[in-house]
């Protein structure tokens, strides 16, 4: 299944905030969170201070269990988040990115667009019965999340570096 561009980046995003509690900690600095926000291209207020960075850490936790929830709790995480921060789904269009949902002003903080983004792409995955795309690192020594948008379903390591680890570990124990 093809989700909107807009649900791809959010979830996208979400996944690399949360994976960043991993050891190491990728989301320390402020630099880190500038370079989070151009790369995820998100648009609105971006304060860059400490306030805003602890703010963005304190929501992997609760992304987290909003994505790897079973579908009852993500349902009822979603709708919580949604109306703690009085969304207000609108189609906007701004630089070249062609119509998409945003459903918090602009004005909001970033931890909040953040929230809202990510819920309303689980809207996507849970109305299209999805959830199964959202899954754990199948390394053992991992506990980060991994977002499989392949065709075949086949991603199954939130890294690289979790994928060559298994596999280097496979061929050992295959010459043994």
């Amino acid at each position: 299944m093809t989700f909107a561009h807009d649900t791809e980046a959010a979830l996208l995003a979400a996944v690399e905030l949360v994976n960043s509690a991993e050891e190491p900690d990728t989301l320390t600095e402020i630099a880190q969170l500038d370079e989070f926000f151009v790369k995820h291209v998100y648009t609105g207020v971006h304060t860059g201070d400490d306030a805003e960075l602890g703010a963005v850490r304190a929501l992997r936790a609760p992304l987290r269990r909003m994505l790897t929830s079973d579908r009852g709790t993500a349902v009822q995480l979603v709708n919580e988040t949604l109306a703690k921060h009085r969304a207000v789904p609108q189609l906007v269009r701004h630089g070249d990115i062609d119509y998409h949902i945003h459903a918090v002003p602009a004005e909001a903080p970033l931890p909040v667009r953040i929230a809202v983004e990510t819920a309303m792409a689980m809207i996507d995955l849970i109305r299209s019965d999805e959830l199964s795309r959202l899954s754990l690192c199948a390394d053992s020594m991992c506990a980060g999340l991994v977002l499989d948008l392949s065709r075949n379903r086949s991603r199954r390591y939130c890294s690289t570096a979790c994928g060559n680890r298994n596999a280097v570990a496979a061929y050992r124990a295959r010459k043994r």
